[in-house]
């Protein structure tokens, strides 16, 4: 019966399939993939053709459509797409770890060239000027902050005010 009803309302066949495959998209990916999206708009795009006339209700017509629609919302999309990707924003405080933005002095000097080392909670960490610091020197008993944590490393910078 479900097959007899698609055969003889395809556009409703392309309407579910590109709504199921943008659900599948926003839910499963969150909108991260790109080609779900674009094969998803190009089924509602067909679907739309033939229920407007704009194409005859036959399986190859609709798929021939369903084909270039695909390819045609996938160049039209592409480069916009990518430039909102593209363009999100660094956030300006890293919290993924609580030990950033941690104060403390420093037990050695500390240049770009020269890392130091300190200790903390039992672990000797190496300490390194953060690449985006105004520093390129520290000396020994300045208070840094913790910008970043890598493995068995803090990026520090010198405070604002200290």
């Amino acid at each position: 019966m479900m097959i007899e009803y698609f055969n003889n309302n395809i556009y409703s066949f392309w309407f579910v399939i590109g709504f199921v495959l943008l659900a599948v998209e926003l839910l499963a990916f969150g909108f991260s993939t790109g080609f779900v999206l674009f094969v998803g708009l190009a089924a509602l795009v067909t679907g739309g053709a033939v229920w407007f006339g704009l194409i005859p209700a036959t399986w190859s017509a609709s798929i021939a459509t369903f084909a270039i629609s695909s390819v045609v919302v996938s160049a039209l999309l592409w480069k916009p797409l990518k430039a909102i990707q593209n363009s999100r924003k660094i956030p300006a405080k890293d919290n993924s770890s609580d030990l950033v933005g941690m104060k403390f002095r420093l037990d050695d000097d500390v240049s770009i060239s020269k890392p130091g080392k300190t200790r903390y909670s039992g672990v000797e960490w190496q300490v390194e000027i953060a690449l985006d610091s105004d520093v390129k020197e520290m000396s020994a008993g300045t208070t840094v902050v913790v910008v970043s944590v890598e493995v068995g490393k803090f990026k520090v910078i010198k405070p604002a005010v200290e």
